[in-house]
Parts: structure tokens; sequence; C-alpha cells
């Protein structure tokens, strides 16, 4: 195999993480996008949580190194440990709280003063459930998701077992909640702070794989690779350091970031 053809099997590794307020919704948007799982009462994260998934970009393959973190206060002075020299941050906030939404905006605001200068910050809605009932968009958006990555494309053992956005059929009602933070409110800053944003429901599937997908268009993959033969390198550290979260929580699988479609589209995950 040619040198250029080995370099585009060989993954690259981009550092992420997840940060917000406690009961936001942070591992299950992580299990979701994994595992296609959710799990109702799940136990709050203790320190951090490690899980990797695999993701087809054009040619490229990328493994996204997710680090979960807890949102306890108490827990707050290990967040740039996890956050250091990472290419990229989902930041949650529930749309039924406003207070978590401040929470969030300080979290970009430790982003923007001393993660990396060039990371791409996700800003997420959650818990769209609570506030909307189903409906046919939902079945609409799971139409446009694209077929399963076979398995015979990986070249190693771990499982292709990552996440489409789900049919109405897994929609679960929920006590119903008043929504406290307004989308366009949110849209707005999200904006004029050059972040990505999105409304999702964990449990659901609402809007995850989405989130993951423009994601990976936004980063710059080449500048990756040209640090490290596709790793992020300096990436090292904050796994290294929290071998045993690795251990508790590590999920392996893979999902196809489709081509950019025709007007400017960007086709989603199919998992």
């Amino acid at each position: 195999m040619s040198e250029s053809g080995a370099a585009s099997t060989t993954p690259v590794q981009v550092k992420l993480v997840l940060l917000g307020e406690a009961a936001v919704g942070k591992s299950s948007v992580v299990l979701r996008f994994v595992q296609n799982d959710f799990q109702e009462n799940k136990e709050p994260t203790i320190g951090a949580a490690f899980l990797t998934q695999k993701c087809k970009l054009d040619d490229k393959t990328i493994k996204f190194e997710i680090w979960d973190t807890a949102g306890q206060e108490r827990f707050h002075s290990l967040a740039p440990m996890y956050y250091r020299n990472a290419a990229a941050a989902v930041v949650v906030y529930d749309v039924t709280s406003s207070s978590s939404l401040e929470k969030a905006k300080s979290w970009v605001k430790e982003l923007q003063r001393q993660a990396n200068p060039n990371i791409v910050i996700a800003f997420i809605g959650n818990k769209v459930d609570l506030v909307q009932p189903s409906s046919a968009s939902e079945a609409d958006e799971s139409s446009n998701t694209i077929q399963p990555t076979s398995s015979e494309d990986s070249d190693d053992s771990e499982a292709d077992d990552a996440t489409a956005t789900p049919s109405n059929k897994q929609s679960a009602g929920g006590a119903a909640k008043d929504r406290q933070v307004s989308k366009e409110e949110v849209a707005a800053y999200a904006e004029e702070s050059n972040l990505l944003f999105f409304e999702t429901s964990a449990k659901t599937g609402e809007g995850i794989v989405e989130v993951f997908t423009e994601i990976a268009h936004k980063i710059p993959i080449n500048d990756i690779l040209s640090q490290g033969r596709g790793t992020t390198g300096r990436n090292t550290a904050g796994r290294n350091s929290s071998s045993a979260a690795a251990g508790q929580a590590n999920n392996n699988g893979r999902v196809q970031l489709g081509q950019d479609a025709q007007d400017g589209k960007k086709a989603d995950c199919a998992c």
C-alpha cells in the first residue's frame, strides 16, 4: 500500500470534551451517539468518563476521543485537564433550565480564554423532548440519514454500533415542562460567539448525530494530520492522566459522515 493510501486509512484522533451543568444530559448525549442507547435514570458522572467513536468523513476516518466531564461544581477544577488541547467541545444546557444556560455560557467564556484558540465549540440545548410533542418532522429527519457502513470496512475488531437519528417509534412521552430558554435567543448568542448551535434530545435521538457531523466538518483535519500523522499529539496528556476513567467507559464504534451534498448541504452520519 502506498504511503498516501495508508495515511487515508489511519484514524485521525480528535480530542473532544463535553461540558455543562450537572443533569443537563451530557452523558446521555454521548451514550446516544456512541451506542444508540438511552438510560432513563443514569448515574451522575464522577470526574470524567472516556468513550470513543470512529466516523468516516469523505476519504478519512475520524476517531473522536470523547471526555464526558462531571457537571458538579466540585469537579470544576479538573476540567482544564480535559479540555486542554481539545480540538472540539460540546457545551450542553437544558432548555427547561435558564440557570443551566448561564453556566453553559460561562464554560464558553472559559474555553475561549484558556482552551485551544482554534477549538470548535458546539452549543447545544438538550431535552427538547420535554417541551415539544412528537411530530412528523422527526420522521423526515430520520429519512435523510444514509445507510450504515458495513462492518467489512473496518480494519480492526471494534464494533460498528454508533447511532443514527431514531424514528418516531423510539420517542417516548415524558413529563412536559415549560421551556425556559428561547431558541431564537440562543441562536443569536451562538452566531455572535461563533459557535455551532443545535437543539437536541438524547432521549429520542433528535439532533445528536447532526451535532457530531457538523463538528467533523468544521475541524481542521489537514492541520491535525500535519501535526502528527493523524493524531492530535498533545491530546495524549489527557488520556494518560485519566486512564482509570477510560477503563470504566470505553465504547468503540464507527459511523459514516457523508460527503457534502449539493447546494452546500451536509449529509448526516449513517450509523
